[in-house]
């Protein structure tokens, strides 16, 4: 049965990957000129190629033995995008204070986390399923709450639960900073490397795909 690891793809291969969003989008053009544009996903999914980072023969071992216990395309498994891994700014350092995850109703103790993209036209609001165990900060009214003796993570899901006495009151502004990585699978059950190519600099393709989990 298909399953998800909790276990974080060879970090120094991905950093060296490319890729990035990919989105759905039909555009018919009409008898006009003019567009109509419609999609059928409301989320992006990210894709990438891991073979970029891939610079030894000793990374290129570990990812083949990374590939065999993920069976190929069977089992998810963590990935950490070099471009978007954080709550907050570009080279800024993780607060408490970077994403709105949510308004206290005196009731409700879960929230999941979320990174909002766009401010002004259509931000987009994208749910984060793995968080980063240790790296989770969180304020309620903009006071900082204590992992642990506030709240609590489920970092295989992305959810924080405020502890009884700790749940934020009616109206109550909930934010939250973090680190994450992405849930994907491998997008191929068949890595072809060419040895001799590799030796004389070529790149092999290892497809990642981005998941829902």
């Amino acid at each position: 049965m298909a399953a998800f690891h909790e276990i974080l793809f060879p970090l120094e291969v991905a950093l060296g990957a490319s890729g990035g969003p990919e989105r759905v989008t039909e555009v018919v053009t009409t008898a006009s000129g003019r567009e109509e544009r419609n999609t059928r996903q409301a989320d992006s999914r990210r894709r990438w190629d891991a073979g970029y980072g891939v610079k030894t023969f000793v990374a290129l071992a570990e990812i083949v033995a990374f590939f065999e216990e993920r069976r190929g395309r069977l089992h998810g498994f963590r990935w950490r995008d070099r471009l978007d891994h954080s709550s907050a700014a570009p080279e800024g350092e993780v607060s408490a204070f970077d994403q709105l995850i949510g308004a206290g109703d005196g009731a409700r103790a879960t929230f999941a986390l979320t990174k909002r993209y766009g401010a002004l036209h259509a931000p987009y609001l994208r749910a984060i399923t793995k968080p980063v165990a240790g790296s989770v900060k969180v304020a309620v009214n903009g006071i900082e709450h204590v992992e642990g003796a506030h709240f609590s993570l489920d970092a295989a899901r992305g959810q924080i639960t405020f502890a009884e006495g700790a749940i934020p009151p009616p109206s109550a502004v909930v934010t939250a900073g973090f680190l994450f990585d992405v849930p994907v699978r491998f997008d191929t059950d068949f890595l072809e490397v060419d040895l001799s190519a590799f030796a004389a600099g070529a790149i092999p393709r290892i497809p990642i795909i981005e998941i829902r989990v």
